[in-house]
């Protein structure tokens, strides 16, 4: 009978509770709130950090877990003296501020431990925090808190190491006006090496004794103290940086989980200002009977494309005759008259605002997707076997557009000028026409590595496939923290 009662009694007791910090960013917030949602399907209670201005992003995952799996805890956005008063997100914010909203946004330590402080002892306790590794604060508020810490990434691995390792190593320019000056990185395998100018903006911005700047790095370098990274990425895609543990990585060891893709029909609201609906969207592109005819365009919903590249990018469009859709900023400044001339030929849709991306690439029209290699663009054209023309801007997006050309050889480069360089209009019309037939020139092998790279993305996130044997272990480690 005792047995039995204290059978009950376990079965009775709540489920572990996991205290889940994003960072206030579309692109970093979405992907770690679809690995919440699979953390809460197997069993554990998470109460996710958001502010007022980033809480309608969790509208979706609390509709699907009514039950109080998932809860919200909103907290006001701190002040700090670097960050402008009325920002609360990455949304709308300059780049040149890009790192003091990483460190006015630590101003949540405080309120957070003593929030968690107040449940220790009871049922509802912390029992670990899984946070965007861009909240490396986290680290010592877990510490406080005696509990272990996972480093969330949306970034690949490879862009993940990177960065940690400029940071961690400080590299600098022999000349500091040579923007070509080769940077290396000799503890990531390959020892690969980026011109100054590829580095992350962030980075190159870097001022020995800046407040902001030494925040920052502090912020990265805590992330080497973390239990484990927890990355959104798959081993087919990866697998030379997930092999073994990564010295730019605090030698941690790396939990592939993604592609943290969204369903297709699930897509058209995720951005929460969506321009046009996913089923209007397929409605248009179902009038192409050629399978892999249009082209897909988005350079991701944080950068404003140049006048010069857009003009570029619509010349080409137009002297090749490509059927197209193109995701483009509100401020982002197109030719006159181009969109008409698009639309009255019924081959072109221009869509400003935030755009059903996941139903478009899973389309059967669509076959290539001209982006800025974001790494959540990247996940969604490899888990939909679209051919990827990449155009790097900033940011991580020359490594994960070097992984992709260079060592997968699945993705064709469009331009490695960045943002300070636009191409010109031949240049796009080339890519554009050598990418229009399968087989055509030096690129014919490119779509079947992608379609293959789909394969594998599906294989890892199936049952028993890599991905899922991932979650599967995290779930089950966080679920015995509670015990």
């Amino acid at each position: 009978m005792a047995a039995a009662a204290g059978t009950a009694a376990i079965h009775a007791a709540p489920a572990p509770h996991v205290l889940v910090v994003p960072y206030p960013a579309q692109g970093h917030t979405i992907p770690l709130l679809d690995l919440a949602a699979l953390l809460a399907a197997r069993g554990l209670r998470l109460t996710v950090v958001v502010t007022p201005a980033t809480a309608p992003l969790l509208s979706p995952l609390l509709a699907a877990h009514p039950g109080g799996a998932v809860r919200a805890l909103t907290l006001p956005f701190p002040s700090h003296p670097a960050f402008p008063a009325g920002l609360e997100s990455a949304k709308g914010c300059p780049p040149a501020l890009f790192g003091a909203l990483i460190v006015a946004f630590s101003g949540l330590r405080g309120p957070l431990l003593s929030w968690a402080r107040e449940r220790s002892g009871t049922p509802d306790r912390v029992v670990a925090v899984l946070s965007d590794f861009f909240c490396g604060w986290t680290q010592p508020l877990a510490a406080d808190l005696g509990v272990p810490r996972l480093a969330f990434s949306s970034s690949a691995v490879y862009g993940t190491a990177v960065l940690h390792s400029l940071l961690r190593r400080l590299p600098r320019r022999e000349d500091e006006g040579d923007d070509d000056c080769p940077i290396a990185f000799p503890d990531i395998p390959g020892a690969p090496a980026f011109p100054w100018r590829q580095l992350t903006a962030a980075y190159r911005a870097y001022k020995d004794g800046d407040e902001v700047s030494e925040g920052v790095r502090t912020n990265l370098l805590w992330n080497f103290h973390c239990s484990a990274f927890v990355s959104n990425t798959f081993l087919r895609l990866e697998a030379p940086y997930l092999e073994a543990p990564l010295a730019d990585l605090g030698f941690r060891p790396v939990r592939a989980v993604g592609p943290l893709a969204p369903e297709a029909d699930a897509a058209g609201s995720r951005g929460g200002e969506t321009a046009v609906a996913a089923a209007d969207l397929c409605a248009w592109l179902d009038r192409f009977d050629e399978d892999g005819s249009v082209i897909y365009i988005s350079f991701g919903s944080m950068a404003v494309l140049h006048p010069a590249h857009a003009a570029a990018l619509a010349a080409a469009l137009d002297r090749t005759g490509a059927a197209f859709v193109w995701a483009v900023g509100p401020a982002v400044v197109l030719p006159d008259g181009f969109e008409g001339r698009a639309a009255a030929g019924g081959r072109g849709k221009v869509i400003r605002g935030w755009a059903p991306q996941v139903a478009a690439l899973r389309h059967r029209a669509v076959g290539r997707f001209v982006t800025h290699c974001g790494w959540n663009s990247v996940l969604e054209a490899a888990a939909a076997g679209v051919t990827i023309l990449a155009w790097p801007m900033a940011a991580d997006q020359f490594v994960n557009a070097r992984l992709l050309v260079d060592e997968l050889r699945a993705a064709v480069p469009v331009c490695w000028g960045g943002l300070e360089v636009a191409p010109s209009a031949d240049e796009l019309v080339r890519v554009l026409e050598d990418t229009m037939v399968v087989g055509k020139k030096e690129w014919g092998g490119v779509e079947a590595r992608a379609k293959e790279l789909a394969q594998h993305a599906a294989a890892a996130v199936r049952q028993g496939g890599s991905s899922w044997k991932e979650v599967e272990e995290l779930a089950r480690e966080l679920r015995e923290l509670g015990n």
